[in-house]
């Protein structure tokens, strides 16, 4: 899929509605609210090589071994409310994915911090060295 483009193929997004354990009153043990989302990542070309690596980091253990994404939404009481929240995250997540990590500049400290370490050290090792001489026998 090109930059600018917001656009994800139907085919690479499916649902399941399953039980939830979350609000309903008595309609939570026979109304399927909850959503699990799939997105087909391995297998999808609306989104570029990078993009898809980024979103691979950022899905943790949300990814499975066939390559899919799966989002649980179960935050709402009805089914509707739920697979906007789960689309929503989705769309989230690949927002995130398509921003480019800023590359990392390499820093040294200043020669002054470096000097107030290694002060804070003898000064730490020398009140240490000295409870040893108080204890010894």
């Amino acid at each position: 899929m090109p930059e600018g483009k917001n656009e994800l193929d139907p085919e690479d997004i499916s649902e399941r509605f399953v039980r939830s354990s979350g609000p309903g009153g008595q309609n939570v043990n026979k109304v399927a609210t909850a959503v699990e989302l799939r997105f087909d990542l391995a297998g999808t070309r609306s989104l570029s090589d990078e993009i898809k690596q980024r979103l691979r980091a950022l899905a943790g253990n949300r990814l499975r071994r066939d390559g899919s994404l799966v989002i649980e939404a179960r935050r709402f009481r009805t089914q509707e409310a739920n697979r906007i929240d789960a689309r929503r995250r989705l769309m989230d997540l690949i927002e995130r994915a398509r921003q480019k990590p800023k590359p990392r500049r390499p820093t040294r400290p200043s020669r002054a911090a470096v000097e107030r370490r290694l002060e804070e050290k003898r000064r730490k090792s020398l009140i240490k060295s000295r409870r040893r001489e108080n204890y010894s026998i």
